[in-house]
């Protein structure tokens, strides 16, 4: 199996010409024809973005992160660091490096969108270096987000404090993280975003939505039980979401409302289903399909019974990221 190193693309350069390496490899692109910055203020980089690829991580999922971080950078044009530290099993004492770049044309072709990646391979022997080496290959003055994307434990993560302290977000997926990833002490737990949370966004606007048209006192008010199912590939999805309703309905004046989590069976795909239990007879319902994009609501809160379909979505990867870095 190839490694994640030679299973990214790019040209394989000098650790110490790496500046010089993308000037030329922009050059030899535009020699040939192809889109390339016609200067280096056309590549109008927003921000400095390092993805960190964790001892978990298969080539085939690192090829798909990598696009990931290409579609953001159509968006945010971004200087990217892809890092991938090397297991025992592959040995290896030096940092390698390669460089890979790409323009993409908006409406216009004065709005060309350019991404310059760089990436490193290094060993556990060379990490004392990696700092240093990172810093040299991002853009100065420019904010930087920290993705360490299946990494195998928190304290790991520990070691790499620069990236911990300088980045801006330090973006956390808690489906595959390790269990204390939310609840580790990091160096700025303020910095960290789940990407979960992040991509729920359409969803838990579309409940928002159909909620807030009714006073608060009104749902909340007899109130019991709120519980949310979840199929099995959708399990922190659902832990999200229902830590999402508690923030916003169980802390409304003094209700003693239950909150649960539960499962639905695997051949439910894609699905969701919430559920608000009362005294008497008010009741909301909420079944979302992700497979197939739609929704139903079903309510009574009081003033009589409302129906209505809806779509439902999760946020694409590469949205999900520009959610959780800027918002």
């Amino acid at each position: 199996m190839p490694s994640i190193f030679t299973a990214l693309p790019g040209i394989e350069v000098p650790v110490d010409s790496i500046s010089k390496s993308l000037t030329d490899m922009w050059a030899s692109t535009a020699a040939s024809g192809g889109p390339a910055p016609e200067a280096d203020d056309a590549k109008a980089t927003q921000v400095n973005f390092v993805l960190h690829l964790g001892l978990n991580t298969t080539p085939e999922d690192a090829a798909v992160q990598f696009q990931t971080a290409v579609r953001f950078s159509q968006r945010y044009p971004s200087r990217v660091v892809v890092l991938s530290p090397l297991s025992r099993e592959e040995g290896g004492t030096e940092i390698r490096a390669k460089v890979y770049g790409e323009c993409h044309l908006g409406k216009s072709k004065s709005d060309k969108r350019c991404v310059e990646f760089v990436m490193l391979s290094y060993p556990r022997s060379a990490r004392e270096f990696l700092e240093s080496q990172v810093s040299i290959c991002l853009s100065t003055d420019l904010p930087l987000y920290y993705w360490p994307h299946r990494f195998t434990e928190s304290s790991k993560l520990a070691d790499y404090r620069y990236l911990l302290t300088s980045a801006r977000r330090v973006l956390i997926d808690s489906a595959i993280a390790p269990a204390d990833a939310l609840t580790y002490p990091w160096p700025r737990p303020e910095a960290v975003r789940d990407l979960v949370y992040a991509r729920l966004l359409p969803l838990r606007q579309s409940l928002g939505q159909f909620l807030s048209r009714y006073p608060m006192e009104a749902i909340c008010e007899g109130l019991l039980a709120v519980s949310v199912a979840h199929t099995p590939a959708l399990a922190a999805e659902g832990r999200v979401l229902l830590g999402w309703l508690r923030d916003r309905v169980g802390q409304f004046g003094k209700n003693q409302a239950k909150f649960d989590l539960q499962s639905l069976p695997a051949d439910v795909a894609g699905s969701f289903n919430v559920a608000f239990t009362y005294t008497g007879s008010k009741f909301f319902k909420w079944k979302g399909d992700i497979t197939k994009g739609q929704a139903f609501f079903e309510a009574d809160f009081g003033t009589g019974r409302t129906t209505l379909p809806a779509s439902v979505s999760l946020l694409p990867p590469e949205n999900a990221l520009s959610e959780a870095m800027f918002f």
